[in-house]
């Protein structure tokens, strides 16, 4: 069986706050570490039959950044559901739902 590993480091200031992420991933066909200032990691557990989240940004991110980030990560979750799921209308209401929330942010800007 093949594996694949994906790696992130977290450097945190005095106060533990996330200054700097990092993370590699071994069938990306690259060495090189790769930067993020933000990241949501969500993983099923199947004994608990619960959802446990890692949500971590760094303090250099700005606001607009942050508002960007949760717009594409509500449409790509859309996207995921319907390719796991093939419900074509919930997809679709997620969608436009991330459509209407990223209007109402670039609004408040």
């Amino acid at each position: 069986m093949k594996k694949s590993e994906i790696n992130f480091t977290v450097s945190l200031d005095e106060n533990h706050v996330p200054e700097k992420i990092e993370w590699t991933a071994t069938d990306t066909g690259e060495k090189e570490i790769k930067d993020a200032k933000a990241m949501i990691i969500s993983l099923w557990d199947a004994k608990e039959n619960n959802t446990l989240r890692i949500d971590l940004w760094t303090k250099d991110m700005m606001l607009d950044e942050m508002k960007h980030f949760f717009y594409q990560s509500i449409i790509t979750m859309s996207d995921t559901y319907e390719r796991a799921t093939n419900d074509k209308v919930i997809a679709e209401e997620m969608r436009a739902f991330g459509k209407m929330i990223g209007e109402k942010m670039l609004d408040n800007k």
